[in-house]
């Protein structure tokens, strides 16, 4: 049982930190910093989209001849899925968006952009690459649909495209420029700069006074100030994150996460999970609980945890946005390895990036084929990403294969990148 769930929460962790290389293990939370957040009794964003969604319903019942009114209740429903975490209200909101483009004909820029958004939440990135390059050609707001293009290309893995895209969008005193210019300066593996980038874009959003852009510059120069190994600075702007929305799942999980693997307090982590999983419902929460509660020896916590994920992960509606955990779930119980292979496979059809990849060739390294999981690692892995959890499995096979050469400076690595991979892969890191 020691190795259950651990793969899991290596790509989870990815969603916070990479490449950390803090020794320190000093205490750095406390919780009367956080303990305020955790009892909320009111959610300002959920309040905000019911009314909305009232409004906007009564006036389209009223004047169902106005169509731009489904885009304000697909934004409604948009607010509701970032407060709540049910995919329902994603696909709530891209049927909005499907009956204004079509009474559209798909020719407004604006309306083609927000599917396209709403697309990319539910990683349907080549349809919402094909509305981006439908809205590229009509003109409209071009430098905003070049930001988004951008976007799609970097996650559908067309770096050249993504480059190019960038460069069109230039402007060193724009918050989404910089923003984008951080993200792929984080692509390339230059982490200095893409902290840089990030603080240039938060010093914008804090003179701009806007909430939004203030939230999402503090979670998102944590997770940076995680990756450096700077986990009392990625603290901080978590607890400010908070400090504008109190239900911040995200800062949340982002505290939870110092807890467990900085300070190694299960239970305290699990404490912070537990209140924010009572409202938010995105299943890879779940995921998370059950490594934590694994690592601190509650078995039946942990599968229980794993049974409301499996639970969730009958919604058809999830479509393909959970396919990597899928993978590594499935690798990691030992079941439906040749599932595993095949979700492994529809992900580099959805978006051929060095990741994906890694999904194909851990499949194939767990299922014993050792010649074609090598392959892959060396022809769209190494030297292509960054990422612990996928360098990790680059190792494992390197091993496996007799490349001892190759593992030592990636057993290094990953050494320093423990506090991102999680206390449960200590051992496994060090018997590389």
């Amino acid at each position: 049982m020691s190795s259950k769930y651990t793969y899991l929460i290596a790509v989870l962790a990815v969603v916070l930190f990479t490449n950390c290389n803090s020794t320190s293990k000093k205490q750095l939370t406390a919780t009367k910093d956080y303990n305020a957040y955790l009892d909320i009794s009111t959610n300002e964003t959920l309040e905000r989209a019911k009314e909305n969604e009232i409004f906007w319903s009564n006036k389209l019942e009223k004047t169902p001849n106005q169509y731009g009114y489904h885009s304000q209740l697909a934004s409604t429903y948009t607010q509701y899925f970032s407060a709540t975490g049910e995919v329902e209200y994603l696909k709530k909101s891209e049927k909005e968006l499907l009956m204004v483009n079509d009474i559209t004909q798909y020719n407004n820029p604006s309306y083609l952009k927000s599917l396209a958004y709403n697309y990319i939440s539910q990683h349907k990135f080549k349809a919402a690459l094909e509305l981006l390059e439908k809205a590229e050609a009509l003109q409209g707001n071009l430098q905003e649909t070049r930001k988004m293009l951008f976007d799609v290309h970097l996650e559908l893995g067309n770096y050249s495209a993504a480059q190019s895209y960038l460069e069109t969008i230039e402007n060193f005193s724009d918050f989404d420029y910089l923003i984008r210019l951080s993200k792929w300066s984080d692509h390339k593996g230059n982490l200095n700069a893409a902290i840089k980038y990030m603080e240039k874009a938060m010093a914008i959003a804090e003179s701009s006074n806007l909430k939004s852009l203030k939230q999402w510059s503090y979670t998102n120069i944590a997770d940076f100030y995680g990756h450096s190994g700077d986990i009392e600075k990625s603290y901080n702007h978590f607890l400010k994150a908070l400090e504008i929305d109190p239900n911040d799942a995200y800062a949340k999980k982002g505290i939870a996460w110092i807890v467990y693997s900085h300070e190694k307090n299960p239970d305290e982590a699990l404490r912070i999970l537990n209140t924010v999983t009572e409202s938010y419902k995105a299943p890879d929460y779940y995921l998370l609980k059950a490594e934590i509660a694994h690592y601190k020896g509650d078995i039946e916590m942990s599968t229980s945890q794993l049974e409301r994920y499996h639970t969730a992960m009958q919604n058809k509606d999830y479509g393909d946005m959970y396919n990597k955990y899928n993978v590594l779930l499935y690798i990691d119980e030992n079941s439906k390895l040749e599932d595993a292979i095949a979700i492994a496979k529809t992900e580099i059809e959805n978006r051929p990036t060095p990741q994906s990849y890694d999904l194909l060739a851990w499949s194939y390294f767990k299922n014993g084929n050792l010649e074609d999981a090598l392959q892959i690692v060396e022809k769209h892995i190494i030297n292509k990403t960054y990422e612990p959890a996928t360098l990790y499995h680059v190792a494992e096979i390197y091993k496996a294969t007799g490349k001892t050469k190759d593992l030592k400076p990636l057993k290094k690595e990953l050494l320093a990148s423990l506090y991102e991979l999680g206390p449960s892969m200590e051992d496994k890191i060090k018997n590389l």
